[in-house]
Order: structure tokens, then C-alpha cells, then sequence
């Protein structure tokens, strides 16, 4: 298998382990649960995103397709950076639950639109 294609699927397997840690830990938020404050929930995610975001770069990288060049990557970029944000208010105590739980809502929606425009990029890229 040539590294691009292990490079997409890291980063396709990683997208989907990180939003299903995403949605998990969301649950947990909304029931108040303990599991959301143990010490590898914490962790695991940044080492999956961590991969998910060092095969993104090496995809961007080997393609020769930059965002702020290639209009769809762009896009996902700037979903990345809401989806961070509404994720980190979400996951984050301090905040009240109603805002905690619009801020999971709006990061679920980025990522779904980042897996949205993976899905129809060939369509986009004209």
C-alpha cells in the first residue's frame, strides 16, 4: 500500500474515532457523568487527534493541495477551527449547560459538514 493511501485511511479512521470520542464524551456532558473527568478520556483524544492531524498535514503536503489555495480544504479548515472551539466550550466545565449544549450542537454540525465536503470534494474542486 503506498503511504498517501495509508496516509488517507490514518486520517479517515481517525476522523471517525475522533467523533465518536467527541460524541461519547457530548453524552457524558449532558448526563453529568464522572467518565467524562477520568484521566485516559482526557488523553486518548489528543493522541487520536493528534494522528488525525499529522495525516492531514502529510495528505496536504504530498497532494500539493493547500488551504487558502484549494476552496473545499479551506472549508474544512475553517470548520476545524468552529469545531474546535464549540468543542472546547462544550467539554470544558464552567459553562452553563444550555450553552454547553448548543456549543456541542454547533461542533457536531462542523463536523459533519467537514465529512460533508471530504465526501463531494471532486465535485468542488472545479
Amino acid at each position: 500500500m503506498e503511504y498517501f493511501t495509508l496516509a488517507k485511511h490514518i486520517h479517515m479512521t481517525a476522523a471517525g474515532l475522533s467523533f465518536l470520542g467527541f460524541l461519547i464524551r457530548g453524552y457524558w456532558m449532558m448526563t453529568n457523568s464522572k467518565m467524562l473527568h477520568v484521566k485516559p478520556v482526557k488523553i486518548l483524544p489528543h493522541i487520536i487527534d493528534t494522528l488525525l492531524l499529522g495525516a492531514a498535514i502529510y495528505l496536504v503536503v504530498v497532494s500539493h493541495q493547500y488551504p487558502f489555495v484549494v476552496n473545499w480544504l479551506t472549508a474544512k479548515l475553517l470548520l476545524l477551527v468552529v469545531y474546535i472551539v464549540a468543542g472546547t466550550i462544550a467539554i470544558k466545565p464552567g459553562k452553563t449547560k444550555k450553552k454547553k449544549i448548543t456549543a456541542f450542537l454547533i461542533a457536531v454540525v462542523a463536523i459533519i459538514s467537514m465529512f460533508a465536503i471530504a465526501s463531494i470534494k471532486p465535485a468542488l474542486s472545479f
